[in-house]
């Protein structure tokens, strides 16, 4: 039935929302600061590996994890020269900052790699997996890069709960979130747990980045991850920011509404979708259909 061929398509989709979503969500929940470079971080990354493919003759897997690299020194160097250094910051002026480093990623990035739409590598050499290959089951295909980014996003948002709730430095990095100060008390090296939590959720966007444009046959452009990120928005506040799962449930339920839309209605206007789930979400349930509300008493 078609139906489930959209649920399975959806959840495919949605597992790159969802990486998308929890890579701003481990920022925000650490710092209160909706990164929104986000989505260039991986565009760049994503060219990274691409120009370590394309010019250097390197494996995907080689560049792959040769990427996920430089996005952990490019989050940690952002951290350390732009945020950090503010002089008497608040949440406004880090969003500010978030935005005049998109800017500065979107420029170089077009410097460098010029307007040109470039096609990214399709197959996973030297692995025997193309992305044309697909799997049947009975009325149902699933392609065998939708297999391998569902796989991915499962395990990495298994690690990444995990992470968060048994190990000191998952915790840590709540405690720093929950009260700043007082994790400074504590002993907990704040500056240190902002730098890695900087570090992990440029990672996390770059693999979302790396997959989506095999996973969708994306050209690689500058432009790339700016509809993405979006979406990853989107996600993260259907599902609620203050909590792992939500973003998680967000970007499965963003991913299916988004293919039920663009199969029935049009796929021109998958984007207005995730624009109008922000909007009502806001409107009727600010913290997400699985975050809590908490109201500060003074």
């Amino acid at each position: 039935m078609i139906f489930f061929q959209l649920v399975i398509d959806g959840l495919s989709i949605g597992s790159l929302y969802a990486l998308l979503a929890l890579a701003m969500v481990i920022i925000y929940k650490t710092s209160e600061v909706p990164n929104f470079a986000q989505g260039e971080m991986a565009m760049v990354t994503t060219f990274v590996s691409y120009h370590l493919m394309e010019y250097y003759g390197f494996t995907f897997p080689v560049s792959f994890l040769g990427s996920l690299i430089f996005a952990a020194m490019l989050a940690v160097f952002f951290e350390f020269f732009f945020l950090r250094r503010a002089k008497e910051p608040n949440i406004l002026n880090f969003i500010i900052i978030t935005l005049g480093f998109e800017r500065m990623l979107y420029g170089l990035a077009a410097w460098k790699w010029g307007a040109d739409q470039r096609l990214y590598p399709s197959s996973f050499d030297p692995l025997p997996i193309s992305s044309s290959d697909t799997f049947n089951f009975g009325i149902i295909s699933v392609s065998h890069i939708s297999l391998i980014i569902m796989s991915v996003a499962f395990v990495l948002i298994g690690g990444l709960v995990i992470f968060f709730k048994f190990t000191r430095l998952g915790i840590a990095m709540k405690a720093t979130q929950q009260n700043l100060l007082a994790s400074r008390i504590n002993g907990i090296r704040t500056n240190r747990i902002m730098s890695f939590t900087w570090g992990l959720s440029a990672m996390v966007g770059a693999i979302a980045g790396m997959l989506f444009v095999p996973g969708t046959a994306t050209p690689l452009d500058s432009n790339l991850m700016l509809a993405p990120l979006i979406k990853g928005f989107a996600a993260a506040v259907l599902g609620g920011m203050t909590t792992m799962i939500g973003p998680i449930g967000g970007g499965f339920i963003l991913g299916i509404i988004e293919k039920f839309f663009g199969f029935y209605i049009s796929s021109e206007f998958e984007t207005t979708v995730s624009f109008t789930i922000i909007v009502l979400v806001l409107w009727f349930r600010p913290s997400g259909l699985f975050g809590r509300h908490y109201i500060r008493k003074v």
